[in-house]
C-alpha cells in the first residue's frame, strides 16, 4: 500500500465519484434521495456528511442483531424487544444495555449511489457503541446502493450513562457515488493514499500527561449539553512514568493520542482503519471518519493530533510508544465542499492535541 506523509498529501481527483460534499448532501435532500422526518437543524449538514437524528422512541432488545436479507428491523423488533422509552422528554440510556431507535432520517438510494455510516467523534469520545441497521442487512454502517427504506441506530453505551433525547446526534452518514460501499476497507494505489499512525506515550516534555483513563460508576452525561461536566469526575489522567508503554486493563476505555498530526485537504476525506487486527486484542477509534479540511490550513501549518479511543479486549495488553495502531485512508471528494471543517463551523475538535468530547469543560 501507498505511503504518504499526512502532511504533503496531494490533490486526489478521481476520475468517476468518491465522497459527496455538503452541498450534494443538501442536492440529495431537495430530491427526497435523503428523507427527513422533520427539517435539517443547523450544523445538521457537516462537510461531506450528515449527522443522523434519534427519533421518538427507544426499544431496549435483548441482544444486538442484524436482520438479514429480505428481514425488516420492525419484524425482528417485535420478537426481540423488551420494553419501549419515550424519548420527547429525554431518557437515559444505561451502560451494558443494548437500545434500538428509529432514526428520522431514511433512504431512497439511486443505483451507484451508497452510504456508510460511523459514531461522530464526540460518542466515540464517550465511549457509546453505536451502529446503524437497515432493513434487510448483513452488514452494520454500510448501506448498498439502492436502498430504499429506514435507518436505525443501535446504541450500547459502555462506560457512562448517557442522557439522549429525540433529536440528540450519535452516527453520522455519508455518501460514495460511483464507488463500492466498502471502499474504505479496500486500499486503491490508483484512488487512496494511505498514512500509518502510531500512538504517544512519551507524553508531555514537562508534565508527563499521556491520556485519560475513563472512571467507572460515574454519573450521566447529557449528550446535547457541551462543556457542562468536570473532567475528574469522569476521567482519570495518565502520566508516563519511567518506561513509555501502558498496559490495557481489560475492558477498561482510554483516551490517547497520535504522534503523527494529520491533515486532510479541502478536496479529500479520511478513515481511519485498524492497522492490523492480528497486532493485539484492543479496538482504536469508533469514530473513523475525518472530514475535509481536518487539520488543515492553506497557510500551512502541523495539523491536528488524531485522537484515540482505545479499549483492550479480554487480556491485559502492553501498547508501546510509537507502535503503529490504526491507518487513515484517503478517498477523493466529487468535488470541493462550500465549507470545510473547522471553517465557518465551529468546529470543537480542529487543531486539538489530546482532547476529550465536548461535553467536558
Amino acid at each position: 500500500m501507498a505511503q504518504a506523509d499526512p502532511n504533503t498529501i496531494t490533490e486526489l481527483m478521481p476520475a468517476s465519484g468518491g465522497i459527496l460534499p455538503c452541498q450534494a448532501i443538501e442536492q440529495l435532500i431537495k430530491e427526497g434521495i435523503l428523507k427527513l422526518e422533520q427539517p435539517a437543524i443547523e450544523g445538521q449538514i457537516q462537510p461531506a456528511s450528515l449527522d443522523l437524528r434519534l427519533g421518538g422512541t427507544a426499544y431496549r432488545v435483548r441482544a444486538s442483531f442484524l436482520p438479514g436479507p429480505d428481514v425488516a428491523v420492525d419484524g425482528k423488533l417485535k420478537q426481540l424487544a423488551l420494553h419501549e422509552i419515550d424519548l420527547s422528554e429525554g431518557a437515559v440510556l444505561e451502560v451494558g444495555c443494548v437500545y434500538l431507535v428509529p432514526l428520522l432520517e431514511s433512504l431512497s438510494l439511486p443505483p451507484g449511489l451508497s452510504a456508510a455510516c460511523n459514531p461522530k467523534s464526540s460518542t466515540g469520545r464517550l465511549d457509546v457503541f453505536t451502529r446503524v441497521i437497515t432493513d434487510g442487512c448483513s452488514a452494520f454502517d454500510k448501506i448498498e446502493a439502492g436502498y430504499a427504506g429506514p435507518l436505525y441506530a443501535e446504541i450500547c453505551p459502555q462506560t457512562f450513562p448517557v442522557l439522549v433525547r429525540t433529536g440528540s446526534r450519535l452516527s453520522q452518514i455519508r455518501f460514495r457515488e460511483g464507488v463500492s460501499d466498502d471502499a474504505p476497507d479496500i486500499a486503491d494505489p490508483e484512488l487512496e493514499k494511505v498514512v500509518s499512525l502510531s500512538v504517544d506515550l512519551a507524553g508531555d516534555p514537562v508534565t508527563g500527561f499521556v491520556g485519560y483513563r475513563a472512571k467507572r460508576h460515574t454519573g450521566v452525561v447529557d449528550i446535547d449539553m457541551p462543556g457542562a461536566l468536570d473532567v475528574l469526575d469522569f476521567w482519570e489522567p495518565i502520566h508516563a512514568r519511567g518506561a513509555t508503554q501502558l498496559i490495557l486493563d481489560p475492558d477498561q476505555f482510554y483516551i490517547l493520542a497520535s504522534k503523527e498530526a494529520v491533515t486532510v485537504p479541502p478536496t479529500q476525506a479520511a478513515e481511519m482503519v485498524p492497522f492490523n487486527p492480528l497486532v493485539g486484542e484492543f479496538r482504536v477509534h469508533y469514530a473513523g471518519f475525518f472530514d475535509p479540511g481536518f487539520g488543515y490550513s492553506a497557510a500551512g501549518g502541523e495539523g491536528s493530533k488524531a485522537v484515540l479511543e482505545v479499549r483492550s479486549h479480554k487480556v491485559p495488553f502492553i501498547l508501546e510508544d510509537g507502535q503503529i495502531i490504526g491507518q487513515l485512508i484517503y478517498e477523493p471528494l466529487t468535488e470541493t465542499p462550500d465549507t470545510i471543517y473547522g471553517v465557518g463551523i465551529g468546529s470543537h475538535y480542529q487543531a486539538q492535541g489530546l482532547k476529550l468530547s465536548k461535553h467536558f469543560k
